[in-house]
């Protein structure tokens, strides 16, 4: 498969220096002052801004040139500082990046008001670079490590070059915990003792079987649909991996710190199983109400709830009458963001800015922790990262998944209605649609088999229906592609 580039292994830090084209000063004299007053203006305000939000870098489409670092052992601050300038990074930091504009920014559900010319009286509002920032570099970060236990029967102590999908997976669903258990207005905090509820959604997502969302538990979970340590899959049977895992612990009555480790339903919506509406998915409003009520095991008609949506919106590239749906989604304020990238690479995208999305990068290798569930002293500097990365939205992958989170029955009713909202701005080719019920003779959720699964585990294609068929054609083509 195609990957973006390694950016070298990082234990301690989550902000890893930029590795974008660096422009080297030639040796014409006008070239020469201009590094010269760089270097000094970087001098200067290297004293000020000295926070974890002092570097930004835009995923270029080409190759960088990457400069050799120095055979010393002192890689000198003059040096680091002038790639931090030659590359851009202080002047985006100060409002002259191309990776954010004075445009407004949606991330999450949350529009932040990026130019200060502009005020506004929206409380879903928020103004300035630094408030976005605050909230981008609290959201959960999970990358490539390496040096973790072996996974199953393989040999494998490292998912690099093949496991970024299900490190963006993870960060949507760790998003989702986050949302649930500390709500959307959480900012990680600058002092410890941590919140137990974070340290404790950290410990989930480590790198061993013991954990509830580890790698290791989500191949094993997704066996059937493909997953495989050393194989890339798609976001499709990632999705129904995390149907698999989510409905395993809850059977073996799985209990992280007295509470269930995934404390609400999910929702993997599917498709018309007659291709009646083009093979967009549907979402039932009485699938989810069951849902929730086997959730509760009866006790109460809804609970939390996650939606999962599995889209293919073109075949080579995405087609340009969704672009604007998905930009869209991100004004949901139940929004979890996108499971995507480019063909083969797979990132998680948190944001939209004009026609620019905005991503975290599961690229970055970094050494495996052990985080344990009541170390609220750890540290959780390598699930953090305040470099925004964008890319264009019409190089993003058709095969995408976008998710939702809803607390109550209020909040996925407004789901619905801005759902709703959305088809009728569809012209014809919505995302997914939204319904009441369905015809008794349509199955709509059967987790199984609908998916034409075997008992060997195997997936029999001739079983599949429409929408679901061109799923698998969709995603076989990739992997084959790679």
């Amino acid at each position: 498969m195609t990957s973006l580039p390694d950016r070298g292994v990082s234990s301690s830090s989550s902000d890893p220096l930029c590795e974008g084209n660096i422009a080297p000063c030639s040796s014409s004299s006008e070239q020469k002052e201009d590094c010269s007053l760089k270097r000094s203006k970087t001098s200067i305000l290297s004293c000020v801004f000295n926070s974890p939000f002092n570097i930004f870098e835009a995923h270029q489409d080409s190759s960088a040139n990457k400069s050799p670092k120095s055979s010393s052992g002192s890689y000198d601050w003059s040096r680091v500082l002038r790639r931090i300038v030659c590359s851009g990074s202080m002047w985006r930091f100060l409002g002259t990046s191309k990776v954010l504009t004075s445009s407004d920014v949606w991330f999450l559900g949350k529009c932040y008001k990026l130019s200060s010319e502009e005020s506004s009286s929206d409380s879903d509002s928020e103004s300035g670079h630094a408030t976005f920032l605050e909230d981008f570099s609290s959201r959960i970060w999970i990358t490539y490590r390496r040096g973790f236990d072996a996974i199953s029967d393989s040999k494998y102590t490292s998912d690099v070059n093949w496991g970024c999908m299900v490190r963006s997976s993870q960060m949507l669903v760790a998003q989702a915990l986050i949302f649930h258990h500390l709500g959307r207005s959480w900012r990680r905090p600058l002092e410890k003792p941590y919140n137990p509820e974070y340290i404790g959604i950290l410990h989930m997502f480590g790198d061993s079987e013991a954990c509830a969302f580890s790698i290791h538990n989500l191949l094993q979970a997704g066996n059937s649909y493909g997953l495989a340590a050393g194989s890339w899959v798609g976001p499709y049977a990632m999705c129904r991996a995390w149907q698999t895992l989510v409905r395993t612990n809850r059977e073996q009555h799985e209990v992280v710190d007295g509470n269930e480790s995934f404390p609400m339903a999910l929702y993997v919506v599917s498709g018309d199983e007659d291709g009646e509406r083009g093979g967009a998915p549907v979402v039932c409003i009485d699938v989810a109400a069951q849902l929730c009520c086997d959730f509760n095991k009866g006790q109460s008609t809804w609970s939390p709830i996650l939606l999962l949506v599995p889209l293919v919106l073109g075949l080579d590239k995405i087609n340009p009458r969704y672009i604007p749906l998905l930009k869209e989604t991100f004004t949901f304020p139940q929004s979890l963001g996108i499971l995507g990238g480019k063909p083969g690479t797979s990132t998680y995208i948190a944001g939209v800015q004009d026609d620019r999305a905005l991503y975290l990068d599961p690229h970055e290798v970094q050494m495996a922790v052990d985080i344990a569930a009541d170390n609220i002293e750890a540290d959780t500097s390598s699930y953090h990262c305040s470099t925004v990365r964008d890319l264009a939205l019409d190089l993003i992958d058709p095969s995408l998944a976008i998710g939702f989170y809803c607390r109550d029955k209020d909040d996925f009713d407004d789901f619905c209605s801005r759902a709703t909202e959305l088809v009728d701005k569809a012209n014809g080719a919505p995302l997914f649609t939204v319904v009441q019920s369905v015809q008794p003779s349509k199955q709509m959720y059967n987790q199984d088999d609908v998916l034409g699964i075997s008992g060997d585990g195997n997936i029999n294609v001739e079983d599949l229906d429409a929408s679901e068929f061109v799923w698998c054609r969709a995603e076989i083509s990739i992997v084959q592609h790679i």
